[in-house]
């Protein structure tokens, strides 16, 4: 066999790779999170925000809560698929102390927003946010992105894409069941 074709032969196999190490590096803090590994870093992010409904909730009002903050916007199919599972964590483990927080980050109109949530029966608090906010999280690389926080302010997981409801199930029972 030639050079050439032994490089042409092994393109494939390299695009394999890349492919399987990619998928493996998204999914990464997803499996951590099943499994109850922290992928978060740990920090207390401080923020503020006024909701929709005009309220103020900050990191300091939700101390002694777990809260799960969801980066997302309208204009987001990901995120778009992820809000009903969104809801129904939001409904079921909202007696046991679980807050979730919706932060679009939509540049429209509030009414928009409000419009859209409606539409879907999405009744969590949601703020529309800056990139100050994002900030205050460490950053935000894409949407949607979900942060999980214990009852101490501090971040214990942190995933992109819409598979963080599937997997941070576990990660939220674990949190509320913390004293």
């Amino acid at each position: 066999m030639t050079p050439l074709r032994r490089i042409a032969a092994f393109i494939p196999h390299l695009v394999t790779w890349a492919l399987v190490a990619f998928v493996l590096v998204r999914l990464a803090p997803h499996l951590a999170a099943l499994v109850g590994i922290e992928t978060g870093p740990r920090s207390t992010p401080a923020y503020a925000v006024r909701t929709l409904d005009g309220s103020e909730l900050s990191a300091d009002s939700l101390r002694g809560r777990v809260v799960l903050v969801n980066f997302w916007a309208t204009w987001c199919p990901p995120c778009r698929v992820e809000m009903p599972a969104l809801q129904a964590m939001a409904e079921r483990h909202r007696d046991a102390g679980l807050v979730v927080l919706g932060l679009s980050v939509d540049r429209g109109s509030p009414e928009d927003v409000r419009r859209f949530l409606a539409e879907r029966g999405i009744d969590y608090p949601v703020a529309i946010v800056g990139s100050d906010v994002e900030r205050a999280f460490g950053g935000v690389r894409g949407y949607p992105t979900s942060f999980l926080v214990d009852r101490r302010g501090r971040v214990r997981q942190e995933a992109l894409g819409p598979l963080a409801m599937v997997s941070f199930e576990p990660a939220v029972r674990r949190l509320l069941a913390e004293r």
